[in-house]
Formats: structure tokens, C-alpha cells, sequence
């Protein structure tokens, strides 16, 4: 599953799974164009990458704007020559139930994780259909497919996602363009960390494989679905979850 010569987007990938997923890439020999609204840490996570031997280089955008998003895209276009991967990780939480959830916490939410995928798919497909190849991976979630409670914002945004990347797998196999989900499950993040332990020990009965996952185990599915063992794989959603939903 290498990756010599290909250059990938990776949004939100200033930390966490997004950091985890660029990595993978950058170790299987991919260049990359580190995308987060946080430019600092972007940057720094840019110097890493470099320091495994490819070219990186960050860019501080918020996906939700299509004039952003666009400019995101075209930026690594100009600075790579070409894109092969895109990875639209860029995600955001804010919980409420729905009696509780405020408009801007709806709107907020689908806006960055759905739209946001959107505005980065679209620009990158004009691209894509020139050079007649590319390779779309969006991060969904285990509750897109299953619900959650006090998440109907981020659940619909995901479900969403998921949907999304069907539609682009129809549109554009023509193009040789290939568009798949990873939808993780519980992954081991300062997110999860942060929850008190018995919520923690809860939500591991639910899990058959007894842990939480680790953003490398995201990572692994998304650096197949880049790599060309994947060439024939579109419209699919890998579940990455230790069985918790199946």
C-alpha cells in the first residue's frame, strides 16, 4: 500500500485523527498539504511530516467557507502539481438534545462537517476530472450509521457524509475518481480521554473487542482506501469500531 508519488489534502490535520491519517500517508510516501483553521499547530505538524523524509506543507482555512475551501485546494494543487488524495476530516462537536439544541449549534455543526466536506469534494473534482484519477476519503462516524442521543447535529452531519460519498462515487467513476467513508467508532482521542472513567468502562461493555480504538486504526483503513489496493473500491463505508455496531 504505497504511496510514492501522490500528493493528499488532509483537513483537520493539525492533531488528532487528522495528524494520525497525514502521518500514515507521509510514512507510505505521500506528500502532504496539512489543512486546520489552527495554523500553528498546523505548521508544526507540517514539520513533522517533513521530517519523515516527504514534502508538507500546512494551510490555515475554515472548510465551511467555499471560498476557502477552494483556495485550500488550489494551493496544493499549485504547490504539489497535482492532487491525488483528498481527505476531508475537518469535524466539530456541540452536543444538546434536540428540545435544547440552539440554531447555531445545529447550523454550526453541519456547516464544518458537512458542507465543509462539500466545499473541499467540489474543488478538488474539478481537479480530479482533468487529470482523469483521484481518490476522495470522508471521515463519517459509527453514529451516522446507528444514532446518537444529544447528537443530532453531528449524527446528521455524518449520515449526511455518508451519503454524500455515494452520490460523488456515482457521479465521477467515470473519471476514475474513487470516493469511500472510514466511519470510526470510539477512538482513544483527549475527547474520550476526558470522560469520567465510569463512562469510559460503559462504553468499552459495548465494544466486542474490549478497547477503544486508536487514531491509527482510522488511519490504517483511510491509507488502503488511498492506496491502489483499493483501485476498485467506491461507495463503501469501512466501519472502524470493534464491533460495536455491525
Amino acid at each position: 500500500m504505497h504511496l510514492q508519488g501522490k500528493t493528499a489534502l488532509v483537513t483537520g490535520a493539525a492533531q488528532g485523527i487528522g495528524m494520525a491519517i497525514a502521518v500514515a500517508l507521509a510514512k507510505a510516501g505521500a506528500d502532504i498539504a496539512v489543512s486546520d483553521v489552527n495554523g500553528e499547530k498546523a505548521s508544526e505538524t507540517a514539520r513533522e511530516i517533513e521530517s519523515l523524509g516527504v514534502k508538507a506543507f500546512s494551510i490555515t482555512g475554515n472548510v465551511a467557507d467555499m471560498g476557502q475551501a477552494a483556495a485550500m485546494v488550489d494551493e496544493a494543487v499549485s504547490k504539489f502539481g497535482k492532487l491525488d488524495i483528498l481527505v476531508n476530516n475537518a469535524g466539530i462537536t456541540r452536543d444538546n438534545l434536540i428540545m435544547r439544541m440552539k440554531e447555531e449549534e445545529w447550523d454550526l455543526v453541519i456547516n464544518v462537517n458537512l458542507k465543509g466536506s462539500f466545499n473541499c469534494a467540489k474543488a478538488a473534482i474539478k481537479h480530479m476530472s482533468k487529470a482523469r484519477r483521484g481518490t476522495i476519503i470522508n471521515i463519517a462516524s459509527i453514529v451516522g450509521a446507528m444514532g446518537n442521543a444529544g447528537q443530532a447535529n453531528y449524527v446528521a452531519s455524518k449520515a449526511g457524509l455518508i451519503g454524500l460519498t455515494k452520490t460523488i462515487a456515482r457521479e465521477y467513476a467515470s473519471r476514475n475518481i474513487t470516493a469511500n467513508a472510514v466511519a470510526p467508532g470510539f477512538i482513544d482521542t483527549a475527547m474520550t480521554q476526558a470522560l469520567p472513567e465510569k463512562v469510559r468502562e460503559e462504553l468499552l461493555k459495548q465494544v466486542p473487542l474490549g478497547r477503544l480504538g486508536t487514531p491509527e486504526d482510522v488511519a490504517a483503513a483511510v491509507k488502503f482506501l488511498a492506496s491502489d489496493a483499493a483501485a476498485y473500491v467506491t461507495g463503501q463505508v469501512i466501519h472502524v469500531n470493534g464491533g460495536m455496531y455491525m
